[in-house]
């Protein structure tokens, strides 16, 4: 049959093409579809597996790092933590010119997503900010947007900076650029990057990691190249951070007049008695 096919002039070959695989081939491509998907899923398993594995052994870990910490937070009077909830969301992209590193979510304020919530990947790594959040849907904005910016440290805390992104030739080759770490302080390559809890990222978010000391220098300070650990592309499905209470957000993201400003309360007069004391009172 093939043979036959490639005696047949150009024109006729598409069609015959088609009706062998719609005929006589159908079965075989049939099987190896399902071929095909049978070897995807059991890759997808042995993923799922692997970072089953990976949670089970850091929950046997950190079984009494809760315990602890609650009686560390008692002994210093320390306030709990703001809860933090997560909502799973689908990313879709927009495709247009222009909305490269914008996304929308599935997701809105119904479930509790406000203006500046951060949304992370299913492995953790850092992905966007929430911008506008409507009833059932969300726009965001991803890393490589040129008004993002995340505060950012090493895992052990030693090295602070900002994280900003920096384009590369093509969109896939973007990378992020970690500024503001003082000239005495040496990254090397390999470090990874995290969010330090200044601004509206929780602390412990990961960035990506140190590639190299890029050329360009502001002063007294230097910069590092960083590979992301997350290209957005790849994001299809995300989690979206919430606060677990509504008393945790702030009045002034939830207000759609602008800021909240407290009423400006007047003093009381007072007591006559008290007055009179103090202007008998001998000086």
């Amino acid at each position: 049959l093939s043979v036959i096919a490639l005696l047949l002039p150009d024109t006729s070959q598409d069609g015959v093409a088609s009706l062998l695989r719609d005929s006589v081939l159908r079965p075989f491509i049939f099987t190896q579809e399902v071929l095909r998907r049978r070897s995807v899923h059991a890759e997808d398993t042995e993923d799922l597996q692997a970072r089953l594995d990976s949670l089970v052994a850091m929950i046997a870990n950190s079984s009494t790092l809760l315990e602890e910490n609650a009686r560390l937070r008692r002994l210093l009077d320390l306030s709990g933590r703001n809860p933090d909830r997560y909502v799973p969301a689908a990313v879709i992209r927009a495709g247009m010119p222009g909305s490269e590193s914008m996304f929308l979510l599935d997701v809105g304020s119904d479930r509790g997503v406000t203006r500046d919530s951060p949304v992370i990947t299913d492995r953790g790594y850092l992905l966007g900010v929430v911008r506008t959040a409507g009833a059932t849907s969300a726009t965001g904005r991803d890393w490589t947007h040129p008004q993002f910016r995340a505060s950012a440290m090493t895992e052990d805390g030693s090295v602070t900076g900002l994280v900003r992104a920096t384009p590369g030739r093509f969109r896939g080759a973007d990378l992020m650029l970690l500024d503001g770490v003082p000239f005495q302080q040496e990254l090397m390559p390999g470090v990874v990057l995290v969010t330090n809890g200044l601004g509206v990222y929780p602390r412990g978010i990961r960035l990506g990691v140190v590639i190299e000391e890029s050329g360009k220098r502001e002063g007294w300070n230097r910069s590092y190249l960083v590979r992301p650990s997350v290209s957005p592309g790849e994001a299809a499905h995300v989690l979206v951070l919430v606060p677990e209470e509504p008393d945790f957000l702030d009045a002034n993201l939830r207000s759609e007049e602008g800021p909240m400003v407290p009423e400006q309360v007047e003093p009381e007069e007072p007591a006559q008695g008290i007055a009179d004391l103090g202007a008998r009172r001998p000086r």
